[in-house]
């Protein structure tokens, strides 16, 4: 018996190994977008301007990737959106930036949106789902009163480091809270950035205590399903209820994509 599994575009940092610049996504984001969203993982090269590749944008568009995805899953990064994106101040020397990251997630989710592709966001993916729909982003929430320091403890091992660290409420009535039944939940912690002004075509679907935004999600009258977590759903994702349900859905939204026959499907044996 066969079965057809959506594809789900990943878009992927550029990190340095040894001499050499790569692309590339963590594996716990391929993962759980394969497990999880029972989806195939294409990996999707940035544009930008780098040490060995030219322009991609001069070999094809987004619209020829949107073209062949069913979803659009953005994964977190140690690196963070460049502020002229959303008309910030410089980030402080040694902040780590992927400028080439930048050049393809924010078009590709004004492009996603325009054709109807789901989409999921995590951490740095959720901070550009709200850049290229007009937000902003605080630099550095722990120095922005009233928040706390939503930072990962780098004395600890990665177990401790994305183990439970503070809870979120969901919004009454929105979507976290009339799918899984949950007024709140337990998450994870390791941003630095987090949403200051949030994009007109958003609604918030979970704060944290301090009351800073955690999860968004586009307004019905986009047409569109896109949501967005500050926190790591993907970390052992099959041990947690809510994280289930996120990859869950982004699987639906993808196969009800791909059935409008507007998706490519890959039949498995």
């Amino acid at each position: 018996m066969s079965k057809t599994l959506p594809v789900v575009g990943i878009a992927c940092d550029v990190m340095t190994s040894g001499m050499h610049p790569v692309h590339g996504v963590g594996e716990k984001y391929i993962n759980a977008a394969a497990n999880g969203a029972q989806a195939l993982p294409m990996l999707l090269p940035t544009f930008g301007d780098g040490k060995d590749i030219n322009d991609l944008g001069a070999l094809y568009q987004v619209e020829d990737i949107v073209s062949r995805i069913d979803g659009l899953f953005l994964p977190g990064s140690p690196s963070n959106i460049q502020p002229r994106h959303y008309a910030g101040p410089a980030h402080a020397d040694g902040t780590l930036e992927d400028p080439q990251r930048d050049s393809l997630s924010l078009q590709l989710i004004r492009c996603c949106i325009d054709h109807g592709v789901p989409i999921f966001a995590v951490c740095r993916g959720f901070q550009e789902l709200n850049v290229a729909l007009g937000g902003s982003l605080h630099a550095k929430v722990h120095e922005v009163s009233p928040y706390h320091d939503h930072r990962e403890d780098k004395s600890k091992d990665r177990d401790g480091q994305y183990g439970p660290s503070h809870s979120v409420n969901f919004v009454s009535g929105g979507w976290l809270h009339s799918a899984s039944g949950d007024t709140s939940c337990q998450v994870n912690s390791l941003h630095s950035q987090g949403i200051n002004r949030l994009a007109d075509g958003l609604e918030a679907l979970a704060h944290a205590e301090d009351g800073l935004i955690e999860a968004v999600m586009l307004k019905p009258e986009s047409g569109c399903w896109a949501v967005g977590v500050q926190w790591h759903p993907e970390w052992q994702y099959e041990n947690n209820q809510i994280s289930k349900l996120l990859f869950s859905e982004f699987g639906q939204q993808m196969r009800k994509k791909a059935l409008k026959g507007q998706g490519k499907l890959f039949d498995q044996g």
